[in-house]
C-alpha cells in the first residue's frame, strides 16, 4: 500500500514572502488514519488570524515544521473512517473540530478538565506535523495536523482528542457549516465572558473588536444577562449587528482624535463608575491602554488580540506639581489610572 493513498484538494501554505502569506490550492496524497487520529471530510473551515499569523512565521524558524504546510483550525465535516482507538464518532457522524491536547493525567491542565490549559498546548496545535501530506510533482512533504486538524483540506487527518460529535445537535450539512467557527473564535470570545470573568447580571462589561471573537463575547454577555454590554468598533456595519447581537451601547472610535483618551471617557460617559470587566480582541495599544483606564476597582482586563511580545501600558502619569488640576481631571476622567506629581 502507498505511504499516501489519499488524493485531495488543500489549501498549501508556503514560506512568507514580501510580508505576505502564499496559499495555493492544489491536489495533495495524505496517509490513512493512525489509531488515535479520524479521516474527516470538511464541509467549512472558518479563517483564523492566527492561520495568517503562523503562515506568517519565516522558513527555518527552529522548532516549526518546515514549508509547505496546510494551515485551518476551524473546522466542520463528516466522518469519513476512524482510526481503531477511536469509540466517540464513526463513519458519518458530524463533527466540529477545535484544539488538541495531550489527555494525560500527569497533566494539571487536563487532569483539571481545563484542557485549554493542556502543559503541551503549544507544540500539540503550533507546531505542524512533518510528513502528513504529499504536495506538488515533486511530492515534497508537508506539514498537516495543524491545532490537530489542518482544515484547510478537503480530507483532512484529525485528532481524536480534536473532535467533537454534534450528530445529535446539527440536523444536515448546511446547518453544519454555520458551526465551524465554534471550533475556535466563537469559544474563544464566548469562553472568555463565561469561563474567565464569568460575567453576570450586574456587570458591566467593554469589548474592544467586533469580528468573529467579538460578537461571540458580546452575544454570551448577553445571555449571561449582563447590565451594560458595550461594542467598540471603527466599522459601522459592524457596530449595527452588535447592536442586534446584545450591545446595549456601542462606540464608534473611528474620528476619535485621541483613541486611549476618548475611548476611556466615552466609556466612562456610559459607565462612570468603570467597567468590571474589559475584553480586548485587537491587540491595540491604545485600546488596551482604553480599557485599562476604563476599570472600576477590583475590574479586570482580558487580553485576547494578539500583540508583540513586549508591550508598554500607561498605568499612571507623571505631572508637574503645578498640574495637579489636570491630575484631578484625568482621574476623573479616567484618562489615567494613577497620576503622580512631580516637585
Amino acid at each position: 500500500m502507498a505511504a499516501y493513498p489519499i488524493s485531495t484538494t488543500a489549501i498549501v501554505s508556503d514560506a512568507p514572502k514580501d510580508g505576505h502569506v502564499q496559499w495555493r490550492k492544489e491536489k495533495v496524497q495524505i496517509r490513512e488514519p493512525l489509531e488515535d487520529e479520524v479521516l474527516v471530510r470538511i464541509v467549512a473551515s472558518g479563517i483564523c488570524h492566527t492561520d495568517v499569523a503562523m503562515s506568517m512565521v519565516p522558513a527555518e524558524t527552529p522548532g516549526f515544521a518546515p514549508y509547505p504546510k496546510v494551515m485551518g483550525h476551524e473546522g466542520a465535516g463528516i466522518v469519513e473512517r476512524t482510526g481503531s482507538g477511536i469509540t466517540h464518532v464513526k463513519a458519518g457522524d458530524k463533527v466540529l473540530l477545535s484544539f488538541d491536547f495531550c489527555g494525560d493525567n500527569g497533566c494539571r491542565g487536563c487532569r483539571d478538565e481545563t484542557p485549554g490549559y493542556c502543559g503541551q498546548f503549544a507544540p500539540k496545535n503550533l507546531l505542524n506535523v512533518p510528513e502528513i501530506y504529499q504536495v506538488g510533482e515533486g511530492k515534497t512533504s508537508g506539514g498537516g495536523l495543524f491545532f490537530g486538524q489542518s482544515s484547510f483540506s478537503h480530507l483532512a487527518l484529525v485528532k481524536g482528542t480534536s473532535t467533537l460529535n454534534v450528530t445529535g445537535l446539527v440536523k444536515d450539512e448546511k446547518e453544519l457549516q454555520l458551526f465551524s467557527p465554534m471550533g475556535c473564535g466563537f469559544q474563544t470570545g464566548a469562553g472568555a465572558i463565561t469561563e474567565l470573568a464569568d460575567i453576570g447580571e450586574r456587570d458591566e462589561v467593554a469589548i474592544f473588536g467586533m469580528g468573529g471573537v467579538g460578537l461571540a463575547a458580546v452575544m454570551a454577555a448577553k445571555i449571561r444577562g449582563a447590565k451594560t454590554i458595550i461594542a467598540v468598533d471603527r466599522v459601522e456595519s459592524r457596530l449595527q449587528l452588535a447592536k442586534e447581537l446584545g450591545a446595549t451601547h456601542v462606540i464608534d472610535t473611528s474620528n476619535f482624535p485621541s483613541l486611549t483618551v476618548d475611548l476611556a471617557k466615552a466609556i466612562r460617559d456610559i459607565a462612570p463608575q468603570g467597567t468590571n470587566a474589559s475584553f480586548d480582541m485587537t491587540g491595540v495599544i491604545p485600546i488596551i491602554d482604553a480599557g485599562l483606564q476604563s476599570l472600576r476597582p477590583k475590574g479586570e482586563m482580558v487580553l485576547i488580540g494578539i500583540v508583540d511580545g513586549k508591550m508598554s501600558v500607561d498605568m499612571g502619569a507623571m505631572l508637574a506639581s503645578d498640574d495637579f488640576e489636570k491630575a484631578l481631571s484625568d482621574m476623573h476622567s479616567g484618562a489615567t489610572v494613577k497620576p503622580i506629581l512631580l516637585w
